[in-house]
C-alpha cells in the first residue's frame, strides 16, 4: 500500500501556532493565577513546554508543568493485548490540582477517548480542578465522544483513512505536522 504525504504545518506555522495558543489561553484565564499545564504524553508535554516558554516570556511569569501517561487509562487495551506489559511512561503532576485549572495538552484530536483518559488519569493523580480545558495543536474531527477542545491550532477536516503525523524537534528531529493519505 503506498502512503502519499503532504505538509499541513512546517515549524513556522507551529511557532505561530502555539503563540496563539498561548495568548488564548492567557486571555481566557485574565492570567496564568491558579493555571497549571498538563500535557499528554508524548507529543503533548513538548507543546506544554513551548507553550510555558511562550506564557514565561509573555507574562513574566512562569507556569506549573506537568505530563500525563494514558497508557493505563486507554480504552483499546483488549484482554488479549492485556497479557503484555503495556510501557508506563509516567505521570508527573508537580503541584495539588485542587481549585486549578488545568489546561489538557495533546497534539491531536480525533475520537476524544485520549482526552477522556487523560482526564481519568489527573482525577487519579489527586486533587479536583476547579476547571479541566483542553488545548490542541490539530484537530481533525471524527469525535466518539463529547468532547471539544477550547484552542486549536488547526482545524483540519480528515477522512477516516487520512492519518495526521506530528513532528517535534525534541522527539523526532524536526519540527512538522503531516498528513499522510494511504492508497
Amino acid at each position: 500500500m503506498e502512503t502519499k504525504e503532504r505538509t499541513l504545518l512546517d515549524e513556522q506555522a507551529i511557532r505561530r501556532a502555539l503563540t496563539r495558543i498561548t495568548h488564548e489561553i492567557i486571555e481566557k484565564n485574565k492570567g496564568i493565577t491558579d493555571c497549571m499545564l498538563v500535557g499528554i504524553k508524548t507529543r503533548g508535554i513538548y507543546m506544554a513546554e513551548r507553550i510555558a516558554e511562550n506564557i514565561t516570556r509573555i507574562e513574566g511569569e512562569s507556569i506549573p508543568v506537568g505530563e500525563v501517561d494514558i497508557t493505563m487509562y486507554r480504552d483499546d487495551l483488549s484482554p488479549a493485548s492485556s497479557t503484555l506489559d503495556p510501557e508506563l511512561k509516567g505521570t508527573s503532576i508537580p503541584i495539588n490540582l485542587d481549585e486549578k485549572r488545568v489546561i489538557l495538552i495533546d497534539d491531536v484530536l480525533y475520537t476524544g477517548r485520549t482526552v477522556r483518559a487523560a482526564m481519568d488519569a489527573l482525577m487519579d493523580a489527586g486533587g479536583r480542578p476547579s476547571q479541566i480545558q483542553l488545548a490542541v495543536l490539530i484537530d481533525r474531527g471524527h469525535r466518539e465522544l463529547p468532547i471539544r477542545p477550547d484552542f486549536v491550532g488547526k482545524n483540519v477536516p480528515t477522512s477516516k483513512d487520512e492519518m495526521i503525523a506530528v513532528r517535534f524537534a525534541e522527539v523526532d528531529g524536526t519540527d512538522e505536522v503531516m498528513i499522510q493519505q494511504n492508497k
